[in-house]
This record gives C-alpha cells, sequence and structure tokens, in this order.
C-alpha cells in the first residue's frame, strides 16, 4: 500500500485533481475548459446512466433526442431562461471556412458564409423542445407528455474542473407537459424523490431534498427542487434539481391544449436534469488518500481476481480455481474481472485496484490453493481476511451489500456531524470558518439578507428543507422575524 496522491487534509482541490487523473476516469482536452472521459471513469458513468435510465422508464418516460443548435430567436422567446444563460451561451455565426490568402496553409472563416440567424450552443434544451411541443400537443388527450434526453450541453465557464464544472458536459433533461397545474407539481416532485432515491441508493449518499430560494432557481421556474449533499471537505454540491415551469415555456412557444370542455388552455411544465457532476460527488463522498472508493452498485469490477505465482504451472492451476469464482460470481450478476497481465507484477496491480476504488480483490497464490483458501480485501476499510473457497460466493454478496450500507452510514455520521443549528451571525461564522458543513439557520426570507450573507461569508443558502418544520424564530443576520430554518453552506 503506497500513497500516490497528495492528502486530503493538506490540499482537498489538489487531491482532488489528481484522483481523477491518476485513477484513469478523465483528462484536460485541448478544447479550454472540456474534457476527456476516459474509459474507467466512462464505465462508471454508464452504469449511472442504466440505473437512472430504469427509473426514468419505470416513471412512464420516454427518450427522444432534439437538435444541439438553438436559432437565436427560439433561445429569447422565453426571457428569464435567455437572460439567466446569456453569459454562458457559445454561438455560431459562420458555416465555413475557406483558405486565408494572406496566410498559406491557415484558415479564416468565409465572410460569405454568415447564417441568417446565429444559432445557440444549446445550454439547456427548453427552448427547441417547447417549440417542438407546439406541434405535438393539440388535446388533453396528447397529455401528459414525458419526454427524457440523453445529450451534451455546453455553458461556456470561465473556471473549469474536471466533472465539477466543464465547458461541455454530459447530462439528461426531462421535459414535460401536464393539463394541470397540480399534475407538473407532482412531476416535479416525483422526478426530485426519483434523484433522491438513485443518489441515495446506488451512490450512496446522503442528500437533504428542498426548495431553492427565488435567486437561486432555474431561469424561467416558478418553483426549483433540489438534492444537496454535502463533501468530505464541508462543502455542499448540488447533486440535482427538478423544475416546475408553470406556464412560462407554453406562453412563449404558444403551446395550447383543447381540455375536456372544449377551451383552449396552456400546458403546464416542468423540467428536471443530472449531470456528470454526480461523477464528482461520487469520488468526493468516498474516496480516500490511496484513491477511489467505489460503492458497489456503481463498480465497474465489483471484484478483481489477482494470480500469484512463480511458474507458469502455478498460473494454470490457479486460472482454473479463478475461472471457477468467475462463472460463480457472473451467475449471480456480479461484475468480476480477473487481472492476468503478465506486464505487471501483483504489487502493481494491487496498488492500480486500490487506486480506482474496486470494491473486493481477491489474491490467489499457490499456497492458497494447497489450503483451499483465497485472500479477501475490502477497498473501503483496507482490511484483509483468507476465506474458504467453498465459501467464498456467499462471503462476497454478504461483503458487497455491507460495503454499500457501510459508505452509506459513513456518509449520512459524517453529514449530521457537520450539520450544525445556530442563532447568531457570530456563530454562523465560526463554524463556516472552524467546522464548514451545513449551518440550519433562521432567515428572513429577503433577496436582500440572503445576498448579504453571501457578501460577507461566501455562504449560500442551499435549499430550503422540505422536511422542515414551521418554527418561529428570528433572521441569523438581520435579526427581523422568521418562520422557519433553512441550509446554508459554502458550495461547489
Amino acid at each position: 500500500m503506497s500513497k500516490k496522491l497528495t492528502s486530503r487534509a493538506e490540499d482537498y482541490s489538489k487531491w482532488y485533481n489528481e484522483l481523477v487523473v491518476k485513477a484513469d476516469l478523465a483528462e484536460n482536452s485541448a478544447v479550454r475548459g472540456c474534457m476527456v472521459i476516459k474509459p474507467y471513469g466512462y464505465a462508471i458513468w454508464e452504469k449511472m446512466q442504466a440505473e437512472l435510465d430504469k427509473m426514468f422508464k419505470e416513471t412512464g418516460h420516454q427518450n427522444a433526442y432534439f437538435p444541439l443548435f438553438v436559432p437565436k430567436s427560439l433561445f429569447e422567446a422565453e426571457e428569464k431562461n435567455a437572460e439567466g444563460f446569456a453569459k454562458e451561451c457559445a454561438i455560431v455565426t459562420h458555416y465555413r471556412l475557406q483558405n486565408d490568402p494572406d496566410k498559406p496553409g491557415k484558415l479564416r472563416v468565409d465572410p460569405e458564409a454568415k447564417l441568417e440567424e446565429e444559432l445557440i450552443v444549446r445550454p439547456t434544451s427548453e427552448a427547441i423542445i417547447w417549440n417542438t411541443f407546439r406541434g405535438w400537443v393539440q388535446s388533453y388527450r396528447d397529455l401528459p407528455l414525458l419526454i427524457n434526453q440523453w445529450a451534451n450541453v455546453v455553458r461556456w465557464e470561465m473556471r473549469t474542473r474536471l466533472f465539477l464544472r466543464t465547458a461541455e458536459f454530459l447530462w439528461q433533461e426531462g421535459h414535460t407537459a401536464h393539463a394541470t397545474k397540480e399534475e407538473a407539481i407532482s412531476e416535479a416532485e416525483l422526478m426530485n424523490n426519483v434523484y433522491a432515491t438513485f443518489v441515495e441508493k446506488f451512490m450512496a449518499i446522503p442528500v437533504v431534498q428542498g426548495l431553492k430560494t427565488e435567486s437561486e432557481r432555474f431561469a424561467g421556474a416558478d418553483e426549483t427542487y433540489c438534492i444537496e449533499a454535502l463533501m468530505q471537505d464541508g462543502k455542499a454540491l448540488q447533486a440535482g434539481t427538478s423544475h416546475f415551469l408553470g406556464q412560462n415555456f407554453a406562453k412563449a412557444f404558444d403551446v395550447k391544449f383543447a381540455n375536456k370542455e372544449g377551451k383552449q388552455d396552456y400546458v403546464w411544465a416542468t423540467s428536471w436534469g443530472v449531470s456528470t457532476r454526480l461523477m464528482g460527488a461520487l469520488i468526493m463522498t468516498h474516496s480516500d488518500d490511496f484513491g477511489l472508493v467505489l460503492p458497489p452498485s456503481l463498480a465497474p469490477n465489483q471484484v478483481v481476481i489477482v494470480p500469484i505465482y512463480k511458474s507458469e504451472e502455478d498460473l494454470n492451476a490457479i486460472t482454473e480455481v479463478a475461472d471457477s469464482i468467475l462463472s460463480d460470481l457472473r451467475a449471480k450478476n456480479i461484475t468480476v474481472k480477473f487481472d492476468n497481465r503478465t506486464t505487471h507484477r501483483p504489487g502493481a496491480k494491487f496498488a492500480q485496484h486500490e487506486l480506482q476504488g474496486v470494491p473486493l480483490r481477491i489474491a490467489i497464490g499457490a499456497r492458497d490453493l494447497a489450503n483451499g483458501t483465497v485472500e479477501l480485501a475490502r477497498r473501503d476499510t483496507l482490511t484483509k481476511e483468507v476465506v474458504p473457497l467453498d465459501s467464498l460466493n456467499e462471503k462476497i454478496e454478504t461483503l458487497l451489500k455491507d460495503i454499500q450500507e457501510s459508505l452509506f452510514k459513513k456518509a449520512s455520521d459524517f453529514r449530521n456531524e457537520h450539520t450544525t443549528e445556530v442563532d447568531t451571525f457570530d456563530a454562523f461564522k465560526t463554524v463556516l470558518e472552524t467546522k464548514t458543513g451545513f449551518i440550519s439557520a433562521h432567515w428572513d426570507g429577503t433577496n436582500e439578507t440572503e445576498d448579504k450573507i453571501k457578501e460577507l461569508t461566501k455562504a449560500t443558502i442551499r435549499c430550503i428543507p422540505l422536511d422542515g418544520k414551521e418554527e418561529e424564530g428570528v433572521c441569523v443576520y438581520s435579526g427581523k422575524p422568521s418562520k422557519r430554518r433553512v441550509l446554508f453552506a459554502k458550495a461547489y
């Protein structure tokens, strides 16, 4: 076991960046602010995608795909949405290059090839989708319309970090249309619950479900639901959002339907999404100074088998046992890899699989064969034990379940220990400077107070918890009356 990473305690940001690169998850590309997701990182994203896609389809949603480009006039149709994303937009103005007569071998934009209308590279797809929905909805019989797309989007971020904030990222975005306000609100709440279930069950990350304040809402939404998670450095991360859009987009794009009484009305809308930012959450919630720690539910390989041998004869005997283990585990839908590479010594293999967070590692040597045992190592606790071959399958099933539950409990305990109630602004600042984490405090409900607290402390209101109770108090900053606590934190 060897430390290859900067310590989290020493420099959390550097630790994170080193881990993403050294664990072969992603790397920076030649395009400013964009990343290359490498096969191992993409394998984790594919498992996330598969589980989420299954959950979406189980709740009645269908996948579709819409264009990458949005005509500027459509993008401007919903004013709040356009204003909210304007500073992050990439714009296509021309459609052709030509040889530069002044610089042989170089190209320039052909001035004759200017687009009649500029195209926005989608930062989000509400505009193009709602323009499309106008042709899909005429009657209440066409509703609800429950659509999801898996796509990439571009937001021209100035400060980027792998997975957490990049100029281009992968995500899914759901867009739905409903006959009534109540149906649309229920949909927004349902999908926020789906996200919370996925993040807690599969990612082993506890979340707080809540509502965003008016200033933190999605541009164009009447209400934004969210799930907030807490990372090991005490900063919050918004893990997913679900928006009740009211009739704002329906009115902007004239999407009407004939109701059961034959009267024309605007539809009610939602949109919701999670992105490859979840990869960042997964890394930062569980991993340690030795590398990734992956929950079994999302690990590309839940088990890896490493042979330890001196001769070809030993390897052949070990391979025969390993093949039997592979067959048995795969029959139980456990993903397992036999690392029989001859280019790496066992120690190097151990280090790699530890760095990449494989939940369980089996080592088999000649002595193990003679004893009918294997050495089984847990990645989360870095502990080892000798296990008889005849009870290995059951042991692995039990341990994978235990690792998943233990990771969730550990993260939950950390979140609970780093959630602090305060009643004064001095206490608020002290917690931020010394303990970090979520701060539960009264807020007077005004944008002015929210902005001032952010200016003074860099802490923002992460959410108004849905499970919060009404509680008379006074605002932690202004001293004005307050009826409930909200959660503050510094955040990614």
